[in-house]
């Protein structure tokens, strides 16, 4: 079964304050993130791995960069966040599982390498960085048996952050698009990930 990819790239990035799209920042190394992250896809996963990508804001600019990977429109780009965006693409992916990423996350390929086992076994993830906790971030709490038990941006006490790169099995999927047909409209994914678990 061919793997599905979705990337999340439909906000505007105001915090920035960039007229292109957060994904289209050049790194250090010349490439812009969502290069960095097709070029980790494809080295993970090889080239078969199925791309989609959520677009809103200055959608024609990614679109022109990447012309050979599915999107998806958000009409509702400046109304809506994460949520809504992630739960158009999913609809789109048929019954397997879906790997999935904030269009602005910079990670080292290894990351990815680490979460076939998971894939292979269709075990949904969600993958995070122990090393630190800041106040802005998405966090968690586990329970005793070490699944997630609170993931969101207002969690107190959590013991990592969320770095927005996610798997959803096959056999879960339907019931997290339920609960992100649920969520606000300004809401992230998380929500509707916390509200299935």
């Amino acid at each position: 079964m061919t793997l599905q990819t979705v990337i999340l790239a439909a906000g505007m990035g105001s915090r920035l304050g960039r007229s292109l799209p957060k994904p289209l920042t050049e790194l250090g190394d010349g490439r812009s993130i969502m290069r960095q992250q097709h070029d980790n896809i494809r080295a993970a996963f090889g080239t078969g791995a199925r791309i989609t990508t959520v677009v809103g804001y200055r959608a024609e600019t990614i679109v022109e960069a990447f012309p050979r990977v599915h999107y998806v429109y958000n009409d509702r780009y400046d109304q809506t966040n994460t949520s809504k965006s992630l739960l158009r693409a999913l609809g789109t992916t048929g019954r397997g599982g879906v790997l999935w990423m904030n269009g602005d996350v910079v990670f080292d390929p290894r990351v990815l390498g680490r979460a076939i086992p998971l894939i292979d076994a269709d075990r949904s993830f969600v993958t995070v960085n122990t090393a630190k906790v800041s106040d802005e971030e998405v966090k968690y709490t586990v329970t005793e048996d070490g699944w997630i038990k609170e993931l969101s941006k207002t969690v107190r006490d959590g013991i990592g952050e969320a770095v927005g790169i996610n798997y959803i099995s096959s056999a879960e999927k339907r019931a997290f698009m339920r609960q992100l047909q649920r969520v606000d409209d300004q809401d992230y994914f998380e929500r509707g990930l916390e509200l299935a678990i």
